[in-house]
């Protein structure tokens, strides 16, 4: 082991253990036990999430898909992109076609990776793929009814405003609208 490892290795938290609180379809909820480096021990919960799977669809006049939806939990309207939990044995990119089209009647086109994250890193483990796509084809109204309160194409010069006014708030819409605004042109 290189000196730089061993250093790292200094600073790694030992888990003692785990039990389970709580385990369903959509999340794993568990207490670790674990022992900082410096020996002071403490109980944390630890959340386990399906990957999930979102797209930025940008059109050719520099406009975003995005939906007006309620969230419940913390009590607000919001903008967000389409996207939702990977089905077992799907592949993410499909996952997140997939629900474009399930959460806004448009087929994606010319879609990629854009990044991978994890929202609460400290707290869970929730995977979030991220995907772009150059366009889509309008197939008809959206089938899942319950996802939004509507559907609309969004300027990208508007983004930045709307996050300082509250109404993009979720963490993968942050992610993949700031990785476009930042990085689309910078090839």
């Amino acid at each position: 082991m290189t000196a730089e490892q061993n250093k790292t290795e200094l600073t790694r938290w030992t888990i003692h253990g785990e039990r389970v609180v709580d385990d369903t379809r959509r999340l794993r909820l568990s207490i670790a036990s674990v022992e900082l480096p410096d020996g002071v021990q403490f109980e944390q919960y630890v959340l386990r999430m399906p990957k999930a799977a979102m797209m930025v669809v940008i059109d050719d006049q520099d406009r975003v898909l995005m939906m007006w939806r309620h969230r419940f939990i913390i009590d607000r309207w919001v903008w967000e992109l389409p996207g939702g939990y990977v089905d077992p044995n799907e592949e993410p990119m499909v996952t997140a076609a997939r629900e474009v089209e399930e959460e806004t009647g448009w087929r994606p086109r010319n879609v990629r990776k854009l990044v991978s994250f994890q929202p609460i890193v400290g707290s869970a483990d929730a995977e979030n793929l991220m995907f772009v796509a150059d366009g889509a084809d309008y197939i008809g109204d959206p089938e899942d009814v319950n996802e939004a309160e509507r559907v609309a194409w969004i300027p990208l010069s508007s983004v930045r405003e709307r996050i300082e006014k509250g109404e993009i708030v979720g963490s993968a819409s942050l992610v993949g609208l700031l990785h476009v605004l930042a990085f689309r042109h910078a090839d």
